[in-house]
């Protein structure tokens, strides 16, 4: 039984960075209908950014709290991956709005690639490690829970709180639905469009940079290459959960935590991601618009 809770534990902990990821996923396509692949790039372009961040303030400041460190990495990871954001949704995807739906397709797997080979050559190939940031555990009754488990869940669940707030109580999030009904009409009433898709990506992107900082922080070591999976994983995770709903994304994310962890603790690790994509074949036949998504009606 420890065992199991222990694996829960876990599977909570990597459940929470890909529901974060996934949440930019589903504002994306919630409005403009687009997968934005370039999504898991700008993830990992977050976890860059914070190791950057870290290497320049440990050698400028010996003695520094890890709650400040981890906050500015945050910061400066949410703004400087915002700005990608923004520049890739101006200059890539705005221009092919209104063309056929392959384009913005194809522009987004191009931005995913461009992205991924820029860290590449700036950064090198190699893996970049870190030493630990948070290195303490709490035993509770045999299961181990480390601190920086506890930091990522409350970090999540309060992000969680205050997009769900922007969307269903503010003025942007009333913007952002009426773009999700119909552009035209939001566009007809007063509404800038272009704007509140542009905030749109900049939330999106925010959201990946603090997944980016957490991961980070969680496995210590980060490589040019960690924006593919977690993106594909966390995309899957928006389809599971209903892709245009939020808490959706956030369920989807956890339920793919919780089979990967499940999965690599009693049945072969070399099989773990074939079982969180066949849980998502099996429910996609049965929900085909994802478990809290609504199915789309065609309008005539």
């Amino acid at each position: 039984m420890q065992y199991f809770v222990q694996q829960m534990v876990n599977g909570l902990t990597l459940g929470s960075i890909y529901g974060l990821i996934a949440i930019g996923y589903t504002m994306v396509y919630g409005i403009i209908g687009m997968i934005n692949f370039a999504h898991g790039d700008i993830f990992m372009l977050g976890a860059f950014v914070a190791l950057i961040v870290f290497l320049i303030l440990s050698s400028l400041f010996v003695s520094v709290h890890v709650v400040l460190f981890l906050l500015v990495m945050m910061v400066v990871a949410m703004v400087m991956t915002s700005l990608y954001n923004w520049t890739i949704e101006k200059v890539a995807y705005r221009p092919l709005r209104g063309s056929f739906r392959l384009a913005p397709l194809i522009t987004a797997i191009g931005m995913s690639i461009a992205l991924s080979n820029f860290v590449q050559v700036t950064q090198g190939p190699r893996n970049k490690p870190i030493p630990p940031m948070v290195s303490t555990v709490y035993n509770i009754n045999g299961i181990s829970i480390s601190l920086k488990q506890i930091i990522i869940v409350v970090v999540t669940v309060a992000l969680l709180a205050l997009f769900w707030y922007l969307v269903n109580k503010t003025s942007l999030g009333r913007a952002q639905r009426a773009c999700e009904q119909d552009r035209k009409m939001a566009a007809l009433l007063g509404i800038d469009v272009d704007r509140t898709i542009s905030i749109t990506f900049v939330m999106g992107a925010a959201l990946a940079a603090v997944a980016g900082t957490l991961f980070l922080m969680y496995y210590g070591v980060v490589a040019f290459s960690d924006g593919f999976v977690p993106g594909v994983k966390a995309f899957t995770a928006a389809v599971l959960g209903g892709i245009g709903s939020l808490p959706g994304a956030m369920l989807g994310g956890l339920m793919i935590g919780f089979i990967e962890s499940m999965w690599s603790a009693y049945f072969s690790i070399d099989y773990k991601d074939v079982a969180a994509f066949s849980i998502l074949a099996i429910v996609l036949i049965f929900l085909p618009s994802g478990i809290l998504g609504r199915p789309e009606v065609e309008k005539v």
